[in-house]
C-alpha cells in the first residue's frame, strides 16, 4: 500500500526548519506532498506563486515531492486529495498545544481516516520562524544559514 502525506504551511518563506521536516518526512512516505496555503486574511511578503517556487528549489533533490497550494479548510483539501497522513512540525511545546487542538478538529472533519503525524524540528531549527527571519532581515540582520539559497535569496531581494 502506497502511503501519501501532505505537509501544509505558508511558507513566507520556506525556512531551513520546513526543509528538515520535508526531508524526513520524504522518507517516511512514498509521496509527500508540501502545500501552501493560501489565506487571504493574512499579508504575506511571497505570493502563493513565489512560495511554491522556492519549495520546489529547495526539494528539488528529493523525488518523491509534489508542491500545490490551496484555499480553505484543511480538511475539505485532505479529504479531496484523500491523504493518509498530515504532517505538521513542532519546534517547542508551545507548538503542541495549538497544533493538537487543530489535528483534533481536523480528525472529525476528516472523511477517511487520516491520521496527524508530528514531527520535532531538529533542534538547531528550533528557534526559526518565517516570521522571525523575514523581521530580522527587514532590519538587515544576519539571515544566512536559516533558508534554503533560493529563499534567502528572494528574501534579501525583496529587502533591498
Amino acid at each position: 500500500m502506497k502511503l501519501n502525506a501532505l505537509y501544509a504551511g505558508s511558507f513566507d518563506p520556506i525556512t531551513n526548519g520546513h526543509l528538515n521536516i520535508i526531508e524526513r518526512a520524504s522518507v517516511m512516505f512514498d509521496s509527500l506532498t508540501v502545500s501552501v496555503v493560501y489565506n487571504p486574511s493574512k499579508k504575506s511578503l511571497f505570493t502563493v506563486e513565489e512560495r511554491m517556487e522556492c519549495i520546489k528549489e529547495a526539494t528539488a533533490h528529493l523525488d518523491n515531492i509534489k508542491v500545490d497550494s490551496f484555499i480553505g479548510l484543511l480538511a475539505d483539501y485532505v479529504n479531496g486529495k484523500g491523504f493518509d497522513a498530515v504532517v505538521r512540525g513542532l519546534r517547542a511545546t508551545t507548538d503542541f498545544v495549538s497544533e493538537l487542538q487543530m489535528a483534533q478538529m481536523n480528525a472529525r472533519l476528516y472523511t477517511g481516516d487520516t491520521e496527524t503525524i508530528f514531527l520535532m524540528t531538529d533542534p538547531k531549527f528550533s528557534y526559526i520562524s518565517s516570521s522571525l527571519v523575514k523581521e530580522v532581515a527587514s532590519f538587515g540582520g544576519d539571515i544566512n544559514g536559516l533558508l534554503p539559497d533560493g529563499a534567502y535569496n528572494r528574501l534579501i531581494e525583496k529587502f533591498k
